[in-house]
């Protein structure tokens, strides 16, 4: 595959869905770009957004190993005032090489957590069989 994630490519929107919006990258590859990945702020419906045909420029936030879908994102190239954002290098709003994860990945809490916990989770284990046995 031609693209990685953090790319910044220009492509034509094909296809709007409630969803988000279809975008054609090259003549074989085609990304969506979420509905909340079109801009920063709500949009009621992706069509009031962007339409087909349209030429826009996007980032590549995922690329599904399995499947090889893309995710595309045009909220990371505007900033908040609406304005396209020239991709360069040096803009700290646009790092190439950032992978972007749903998840809070970014909070390093390990399995303390689940430590911190053991104690209750194992005594009421306990007594849950202490109390089957008693049936």
């Amino acid at each position: 595959m031609a693209y990685e994630v953090g790319d910044v490519v220009d492509g034509t929107v094909t296809g709007i869905q409630p969803y988000g919006a279809f975008v054609q990258l090259d003549q074989t590859t085609q990304g969506l770009i979420h509905i909340s990945e079109c801009r920063s702020a709500f949009i009621h419906h992706v069509r009031d957004e962007l339409q087909v045909g349209q030429k826009i420029t996007v980032m590549v936030l995922d690329i599904d190993q399995y499947s090889g879908k893309i995710s595309l994102s045009r909220r990371t190239l505007i900033d908040s005032d609406d304005e396209v954002l020239e991709y360069t290098h040096t803009n700290p709003h646009l790092n190439k090489r950032h992978h972007h994860y749903w998840t809070n990945q970014h909070v390093d809490l390990g399995f303390k957590t689940i430590a911190n916990q053991k104690p209750n989770m194992v005594s009421e284990a306990l007594s849950r069989l202490a109390s089957d046995k008693h049936k």
